[in-house]
């Protein structure tokens, strides 16, 4: 494996926020010594082709990393299917990756922090996945870590290895098994009140997801996710262009990280942070839920 892990950049047709991505990605300490790989999706529609060629310029212009390659989809593949195939052409190259889209901006130790826990978890196998990203929880005041492991990851700048992730099943196989059984889909919703649904949607061909069936892999195996205590990940892709993310941002407002430090100390062992799980639990619970599509109503009407 090499030293730093390559970062993967996906982007489609978001040409600010994709600048803003990058130059924050440009001032990590770790950014000249990281190869970065950039996937262009191509025009769904045809109104979209004159966005996807001015992104196509622009990313040709990109500097600061060890090596930046660009590949460039002659036809629409959507996100799912760019980010599995892109992610396992070059995970199985170097083993391990950071994946970004083109709507999060990082603090300049975002890189560090998600190679260091590349590096700390890396042989332990219930190390499922390294987030960048957290959800503002508070702090847990006998907690001297500077991370924390839950039961379910996030795709809002992640990282992972090449095992981890050429073991999912994304055809999703036991479906039909796991939609019967009461006690395996209440353990499931333990991740979250959303993920039951959201993989009945992909299944049923609603939802075109990677992220869920990645959740839901997890899920099957047991893993958990590193999250940073502060989040070195915002998510600025709340608006009218965005695919994924619509509506109201403020359950999704994180706890950013300001200090910029670089040496972290991270758990020691793998295993759930009791007290993080039930305040994340409480964030991604159906009240929270309910509260969050009321702001949304609310943003329509006022926007």
């Amino acid at each position: 494996m090499t030293e730093h892990a390559p970062i993967l950049l996906f982007t489609y047709k978001r040409l600010e926020t994709l600048k803003q991505t990058v130059t924050a990605l440009q001032q990590n300490d770790l950014a000249p010594k990281s190869d970065l790989f950039i996937f262009s999706d191509a025009a769904k529609v045809v109104k979209d082709e004159l966005l996807i060629n001015e992104i196509r310029t622009y990313i040709k212009t990109i500097v600061g990393f060890k090596s930046v390659q660009i590949f460039e989809a002659k036809e629409n593949k959507g996100l799912a299917n760019s980010i599995i195939d892109g992610v396992t052409q070059v995970i199985n190259e170097y083993g391990k990756v950071v994946v970004l889209e083109d709507d999060l901006k990082t603090t300049p130790n975002f890189l560090s922090f998600m190679n260091d826990c590349l590096h700390l978890y890396e042989k332990d196998k219930k190390a499922f996945s390294v987030s960048g990203y957290s959800f503002d929880l508070g702090i847990n005041k006998d907690d001297i870590n500077d991370g924390y492991f839950l039961n379910r990851g996030w795709s809002w700048g992640w990282a992972t290895w090449k095992d981890r992730w050429n073991a999912v099943d994304w055809q999703v196989k036991d479906y039909t098994q796991f939609v019967k059984d009461t006690k395996a889909r209440n353990l499931f919703a333990e991740g979250g009140s959303d993920l039951n649904a959201m993989l009945d949607k992909q299944m049923s061909g609603e939802l075109d997801s990677w992220a869920i069936r990645w959740f839901y892999h997890q899920f099957r195996t047991n893993g958990l996710t590193i999250f940073p205590l502060k989040s070195k990940v915002y998510n600025d892709g709340f608006d009218q262009d965005a695919t994924h993310t619509t509506g109201s941002n403020s359950r999704y407002l994180p706890y950013l990280d300001t200090e910029y430090k670089y040496n972290f100390k991270l758990p020691e062992v793998v295993s759930i942070s009791s007290y993080y799980q039930k305040q994340f639990q409480s964030k991604m619970g159906i009240w929270s839920r309910i509260v969050s599509k009321i702001e949304t109503v609310f943003k329509k009407l006022m926007g």
